[in-house]
């Protein structure tokens, strides 16, 4: 797999299981190969067998759960997250997701549970708030508390306050997810202020649009069957901050026949990375170095090497959308390296966005979204590179509105469609109904039709983000 040899691996995976087909965890791990290979009908179908076989293992259940997920089945991924926690309380990131599947109701939610692991109820202490079908006991909080750590309070403190959000207990919420934030913080080795001046050198590098090129001695031949028309060297960028709507726009794009998602692809970033390091031979690079020289690679030969790659990993043929939200950094590459390329900028009100990403916890990914302050400075530095990119190259990134797609889903879908060079097609109003597998942070929102109920989300905090909102005020942005 490792080797993009996906036909060879997948047989691999199915012979194994034909050599084994009693054993659970040879079919537990040729469902994990089906899942980073897509096929997560395939993969359902060995963690049942897996299950059939050790039915109390709780890793097996955990990874079904995932699947579940992807897929839009999002009750059976409650059923099976449920279990998982049974058979084993200390799966915390269980309880996470399980709370991220829906909106906790006063009925049905896991807050006594999740109170308990934070702080085990003595025997004689009673539940506030009804839980779930799966209770923890006094007992079994006790454990699990003992071997609670950091990272498991962390999961656990996320996963109470979306529950206590859902719940309109808003103070508690945030009570929650700040000191969750501030745990989390306290364990990354980050620096902004090399993303910040990054942003500065790389508008040093790309103070203009782009222009023609002429011919040069070693550029890429121009390429050949289905790569050589246009539209099959026209993927999709879709782009901007996290948690802004990126894979809103995605799904919506995605509905449309003539296109395939790609998924979140780091595939730009590489091959650039690749460009710059055959620029420099054997000498070692700063950031700022790394920069600068990306402005002088050959971009015909970047193009086809991104190309190349993110159809080898995402294993698609048509034209295809890459939503990887970071790729906001190259758009002055991207327009180079791939003219025919579309670029949608997804843009959200600016307290809506940063409190979206400081209430999520991300995997390995976006370390200044847990503390308000590097937020704002952040979101600043990532509106003056947009603002350049606008002023460098006017028309070359096109800018939708969270807000104004949610106010008018057909009017804003049209034009988005019209910009892509797409037809109309009425399944894109309908991209809740897209069957298509989501691993993104937005999987179980993607499968709800349309809602508003996130646009004034940050509101209910305004005092809690006050600070947040003076100091993007100062710096002129219109709240």
């Amino acid at each position: 797999m490792a080797l993009r040899r996906k036909a060879e691996a997948l047989s691999v995976a199915a012979a194994a299981e034909q050599r084994a087909p009693a054993d659970g965890a040879v079919r537990d791990a040729a469902a994990t190969l089906y899942t980073h290979a897509n096929d997560h009908a395939r993969a359902l179908k060995s963690y049942d067998a897996a299950l059939a076989r050790d039915p109390h293992n709780a890793q097996f259940y955990y990874n079904r759960a995932s699947v579940r997920r992807f897929v839009g089945d999002l009750q059976g991924a409650e059923q099976d997250y449920d279990r998982a926690i049974a058979l084993r309380p200390t799966d915390y990131e269980a309880y996470k997701h399980r709370s991220d599947l829906r909106t906790q109701t006063a009925q049905c939610n896991h807050v006594a549970q999740l109170r308990s692991l934070l702080a085990p109820p003595t025997a004689a202490e009673p539940t506030a708030v009804p839980a779930t079908a799966v209770p923890a006991t006094a007992g079994t909080a006790r454990a699990a508390a003992s071997s609670l750590g950091w990272r498991g309070e962390v999961q656990l403190r996320y996963a109470l306050a979306k529950e206590y959000e859902d719940l309109g207990e808003y103070s508690r919420s945030f009570e929650m997810l700040e000191a969750a934030a501030r745990l989390q913080r306290q364990h990354m080795r980050y620096d902004l202020a090399t993303d910040l001046a990054t942003v500065q050198w790389i508008i040093d590098a790309y103070p203009r649009g782009p222009q023609t090129p002429e011919p040069r001695a070693g550029d890429a031949p121009a390429a050949t069957g289905t790569e050589s028309s246009a539209n099959a060297e026209a993927p999709i960028f879709v782009l901007g901050l996290p948690r802004s709507g990126t894979t809103l726009v995605e799904r919506i794009l995605s509905s449309h026949s003539e296109l395939v998602a790609a998924g979140e692809l780091h595939c730009f970033a590489l091959a650039m990375a690749a460009a710059v390091r055959q620029q420099a031979g054997s000498a070692r690079l700063s950031r700022q170095e790394m920069v600068a020289l990306s402005a002088r690679v050959d971009f015909a030969a970047l193009g086809h090497d991104y190309l190349r790659r993110a159809r080898l990993e995402a294993d698609v043929s048509g034209r295809f959308i890459d939503k990887m939200p970071l790729n906001y950094l190259y758009c002055g590459l991207i327009r180079r390296a791939l003219p025919n390329a579309k670029i949608v900028h997804v843009a959200r009100h600016p307290m809506a966005v940063c409190y979206a990403m400081y209430k999520a916890l991300f995997k390995d990914a976006y370390p200044f979204s847990y503390d308000l302050d590097e937020i704002a400075r952040y979101y600043l530095g990532y509106r003056q590179l947009m603002a350049h990119w606008d002023a460098s190259m006017p028309g070359a990134v096109y800018t939708l509105s969270y807000e104004a797609l949610i106010a008018d889903q057909p009017g804003e879908t049209r034009k988005l469609l019209e910009f892509c060079g797409l037809d109309w097609q009425e399944a894109c109003l309908r991209f809740h109904e897209n069957p298509a597998a989501s691993a993104t942070a937005s999987a179980a929102q993607v499968r709800r039709p349309l809602y508003a109920s996130a646009v004034a989300q940050w509101r209910h905090y305004e005092p809690q983000l006050a600070g947040l909102r003076a100091r993007l005020a100062a710096a002129g942005v219109a709240l």
